[in-house]
């Protein structure tokens, strides 16, 4: 078994959170996966988001936001 960081997205309306995880490798049927820890931590940022919480979602990793580009089709 073997960990490795790994950075995940969590986007929410105009949001995005990039969250460094550890990403477990191993050779059941399960890999990889991430801890519970890290996917509570996932969670806890997605819902900071939803509720437009930039403070409590960049504890976790860095947030951006998204600005739509117009285009003439």
């Amino acid at each position: 078994m073997t960990k490795a960081l790994h950075k995940k997205l969590i986007r929410e309306g105009n949001y995005i959170a990039e969250v460094e995880v550890n990403r477990i490798v191993s050779n059941d049927e399960w890999s990889p996966h991430l801890t519970l820890e890290d996917v509570m931590k996932l969670d806890d940022v997605r819902r900071a988001l939803q509720q437009e919480d930039v403070k409590t979602a960049s504890q976790f990793g860095q947030v951006y936001t998204l600005t739509p580009i117009i285009t003439d089709n």
